[in-house]
C-alpha cells in the first residue's frame, strides 16, 4: 500500500502519512453533470479515506490533453514548483492517467504519481478483511498493473540465454514481470470462481430456508452502514468516509409482521469505477441480483445526489439489476436530518407523492420504522393466497404453515383442517416437497383469521 512505513518504525507505531497534493483535471469545452469543485471535494475525501496528508489541492484546466504528460509543458512546470513547495511524496490526479503519463509526471516532478484508479485500488485494499475481498482486490490491482509495465528495466533488457553466444535473446525483465503477473491473474481467476461456486451454493441454501433477501446499495458514503446497523442493532463499521467498509455484511432482521429477512450490506459505488474492480466483485455483488428486495440509498443532502444517483442506476443497469420483474425496489432519502428545516419538507412532501420513496435519517433512526413496514408489505405483496387440507392428526404440517405463511382464515371440518394461507412461491413449493398435499388457488378476498 501507500503508506509511509520506513524500515525502523516499530511494528506498533502508526506510519506517518504521506503528504499528498491532489489535482482535479478538467477540459475546458467539458460541461459535465458535477461541478469541478465538487470533483475535487469527492477526491480530497478518497485520499482522506487512506489517511494522506493532503496538504494542496486544486483544479487545473486543460486547454489540450497532452500524450505524454496530460497536462501543457507549462502547467506541468507550475505544478512541480508546488510539489516541490509543498514537500509532496504523492500527488493524486482525479481522473485517468496513461502508463506513460504517469511516468513523465512521476519524473517531472520527483515524486509518486497515482490517478483515480489507482487511489481507489489503493483504498479497496486497505479495506479487504476476508479472503475473498482480498483476491477480489489482488485481481483488480494486478489487472491494472500489468497496464502500468513501462521499460524502466533497460540494464536487464537483453539478457541472454545459455552460454557464450550460443544462446539466442532470453526474456527481457519486462516481459518477465508481465509472464508472472499473468500467471497470478489466472491462479486468482480459478481461486474466485471456486468462491463464485461457493457462494451460489450458500445462496442456495438460504433458498431452501428460506430468508427473503434485502440489499443495500448505493453510493459509497450514503449512509448504507449506518442504516445496516440501525435496523439490524449490528455493529458494522461505519464512518464518514467513503467506502468505510468494503466486505459485504448479512444479518437477520425481523420484520414488524414477525417474518424474517436477511439485510445484506454490499460495496457502495462511486462514478467512475473501475472496469476491473466491477469485473472482480462481481461475485460479491450478485447477491444483489438474487434479492427480493434492493433498496437503494441516496445522500440526499449531498449538493450532487442527483447524479450519485445516475452513477448508481448506471452501475446497477450493467450488473442486470432491474431485469427482473418480480424484484421490488425503493429509494431511501437518507441524513435528511443534516438539511434545513424548509428543505426536510419539500423532501417529505416529495416522498408523500411517491410510492417507493422514503425520506429518513439513519443516524437519528427517523423513518426507518416505516421502510421496515414497506418491506412486509413488498414482500407480502409477493405472497400468494392458497387453499390447504391437511388432516387434523399432522400438526406438524400446521404449525409449519403458520410458522412460514399467514394464515387467512382455519376451519376443521370430517377430521381435516382447512386452512386460507398466504406463502410466497419458494415456500408453497418447499411445502408440497415436505408434504406431498396438493394446494390450490384462494379466492383473491382475504376471510379473517379465526
Amino acid at each position: 500500500m501507500i503508506a509511509n512505513l520506513s524500515p525502523g518504525t516499530d511494528k506498533g507505531e502508526v506510519p506517518e502519512a504521506l503528504r499528498a497534493v491532489v489535482l482535479q483535471a478538467v477540459r475546458k469545452s467539458s460541461s459535465g453533470a458535477r461541478s469541478a469543485e465538487a470533483l475535487l471535494q469527492e477526491a480530497i475525501g478518497l485520499a482522506a479515506a487512506i489517511q494522506l496528508d493532503v496538504v494542496h489541492a486544486e483544479t487545473v484546466t486543460i486547454q489540450a490533453v497532452r500524450p505524454a504528460t496530460l497536462f501543457g509543458p507549462g502547467t506541468v512546470e507550475a505544478l512541480g514548483v508546488t510539489v516541490k513547495a509543498m514537500d509532496a511524496e504523492l500527488v493524486v490526479v482525479n481522473g485517468a492517467l496513461s502508463p506513460i503519463q504517469q511516468r513523465n509526471l512521476e519524473r517531472a516532478w520527483h515524486c509518486k504519481v497515482i490517478d483515480r484508479t489507482g487511489l481507489i485500488l489503493e483504498i479497496f485494499g486497505a479495506r479487504a478483511k476476508t479472503n475473498e475481498g482480498k483476491l477480489q482486490v489482488e485481481l483488480a490491482a494486478l489487472s491494472y498493473q500489468k497496464t502500468r509495465l513501462v521499460r524502466s528495466w533497460t540494464h536487464l533488457e537483453r539478457q541472454r540465454g545459455g552460454h557464450g553466444f550460443l544462446g539466442g535473446p532470453g526474456e527481457s525483465q519486462l516481459e518477465i514481470d508481465r509472464r508472472i503477473i499473468s500467471e497470478r491473474i489466472a491462479r486468482l481467476k480459478t481461486e474466485l470462481s471456486k468462491v463464485r461456486r461457493t457462494r451460489g451454493l450458500h445462496r442456495a441454501a438460504r433458498q431452501r430456508v428460506p430468508y427473503p433477501i434485502v440489499a443495500l446499495v448505493g453510493y459509497t458514503n450514503a449512509g448504507k452502514s449506518t442504516l445496516f446497523n440501525r435496523l439490524t442493532a449490528a455493529d458494522v463499521f461505519a464512518d464518514d468516509l467513503l467506502f468505510a467498509t468494503l466486505d459485504p455484511t448479512m444479518r437477520r432482521v425481523v420484520l414488524p409482521s414477525g417474518k424474517e429477512i436477511i439485510l445484506s450490506d454490499t460495496v457502495g459505488f462511486i462514478s467512475d469505477l473501475p472496469h476491473d474492480l466491477i469485473a472482480a466483485f462481481r461475485a460479491t455483488l450478485e447477491e444483489v441480483l438474487a434479492a427480493d428486495v434492493v433498496i437503494v440509498v441516496r445522500d440526499i443532502s449531498h449538493p450532487d445526489s442527483d447524479a450519485q444517483d445516475a452513477d448508481v442506476r448506471t452501475i446497477l443497469g450493467e450488473l442486470g439489476v432491474g431485469d427482473d420483474k418480480d424484484q421490488a425496489q425503493i429509494v431511501l432519502l437518507n441524513k435528511i436530518d443534516r438539511l434545513a428545516p424548509d428543505e426536510a419538507g419539500r423532501v417529505n412532501e416529495l416522498t408523500k407523492r411517491s410510492a417507493d420513496q422514503f425520506a429518513i435519517s439513519a443516524l437519528t433512526g427517523d423513518g426507518c420504522d416505516e421502510v421496515l413496514r414497506e418491506i412486509d408489505r413488498l414482500l407480502a405483496a409477493r405472497h400468494e393466497a392458497i387453499e390447504v387440507s391437511v388432516p387434523e392428526s399432522d400438526g406438524a404440517s400446521v404449525a409449519w404453515l403458520h410458522e412460514h405463511g399467514d394464515v387467512l382464515d382455519r376451519r376443521s371440518e370430517d377430521g381435516r383442517v382447512h386452512l386460507r394461507v398466504r406463502l410466497d412461491p419458494a415456500n408453497k413449493a418447499r411445502f408440497l416437497r415436505r408434504t406431498g398435499i396438493r394446494c390450490e388457488a384462494a379466492a383473491e378476498e382475504p376471510v379473517a383469521a379465526q
